[in-house]
């Protein structure tokens, strides 16, 4: 049962790390054309400053769950790698504690924040609740994963 919400979860992830990188290359589009039309007949586009931000945030957040799914983030492994194995899996477990706590914090901070009252952007006027949202959802995806690295750190210390 654990393997197959592992395996879905996962896939979930995926899916959001891929619609979020599909934003990549529309945001690139933008602030090109941006760049150009700025620089050829000082006529830049309204609110793509804007748009850009918004599509990286969605990019950024999305990917956050994926990147720690495959090890895509940076680890100093330095100290672990000279401690005894059982001992290198505790303070595995005491900082993926660490970190589920504020991811946690995050998730929470993040769905009280994106109800703010009606938050627009400045200049397109767009609403910001699906943007902030986002930051709980990422929150979510990524301590899901962290108590899958919870429980397998915690295996891999009993066995």
């Amino acid at each position: 049962m654990y393997d197959k919400i592992r395996f879905l979860i996962q896939k979930i992830t995926r899916g959001l790390s891929y619609a979020g990188m599909v934003l990549l290359i529309p945001m690139m589009l933008l602030t090109s054309a941006d760049v150009v039309t700025s620089a050829f007949w000082q006529a830049p586009i309204p609110g793509s400053m804007e748009l850009a931000s918004f599509m990286l945030a969605v990019f950024v957040l999305l990917g956050v769950a994926y990147t720690h799914q495959v090890r895509g983030h940076v680890r100093a492994t330095m100290l672990t790698d000279r401690m005894p194995e059982k001992w290198a899996e505790a303070l595995n477990i005491v900082t993926t504690l660490l970190t589920l706590f504020i991811v946690i914090i995050v998730l929470w901070q993040g769905w009280v924040v994106a109800f703010d009252a009606g938050a627009f952007s400045d200049q397109l006027r767009i609403p910001q609740l699906p943007f902030r949202l986002l930051v709980s959802v990422a929150a979510l995806f990524l301590s899901l994963e962290l108590i899958f690295d919870l429980v397998e750190s915690t295996r891999a210390l009993t066995k």
